[in-house]
């Protein structure tokens, strides 16, 4: 490549590296500030309730997930699929109670059944990460060597 073309992917990796710090900080800082948000209803409401609890451990895996993306430039989608498995636990524990009854066996049996299909591709990732590798540690060894 020639020297201008060199300089020019310089300059865009550089726009797109700041670019992901500058959105990592805004989505770090809201998780941050909702959770702040939610927990000072917590406070004032006297006691946290279930659904609160569980909301909280979102933010913690939601935080968890910006935080090893901002140092391994990474995206876990483990972390994603642990949300997913929150956010439905939290949802057939709290709001499958307020379902008309004739539907309530079809919607916990689907929210279970997501549950364990989650819970069984978090098994897959884990294994085939750890048996085969991941693509993206192919790119980090290869930047490593350079």
């Amino acid at each position: 490549m020639s020297k201008t073309t060199d300089k020019i992917q310089s300059i865009g990796d550089t726009m797109v590296d700041i670019f992901h710090y500058l959105a990592l900080f805004i989505i770090g800082g809201t998780i941050v500030w909702s959770a702040i948000y939610e927990y000072l209803h917590i406070m004032d409401a006297g006691h946290a309730k279930l659904k609160d609890i569980l909301l909280l451990f979102i933010y913690l895996e939601l935080g968890a997930m910006v935080g090893i993306y901002f140092k391994t430039h990474r995206l876990p989608v483990q972390f994603l699929i642990y949300i997913a498995i929150t956010a439905l636990s939290r949802h057939l524990v709290i709001d499958v109670q307020k379902v008309a009854s004739d539907f309530h066996l079809y919607l916990l049996l689907s929210i279970s059944a997501s549950i364990v299909i989650l819970s069984l591709s978090v098994m897959v990732l884990t294994y085939t990460g750890r048996k085969y590798g991941r693509p993206e540690d192919d790119v980090l060894d290869q930047n490593n060597t350079h």
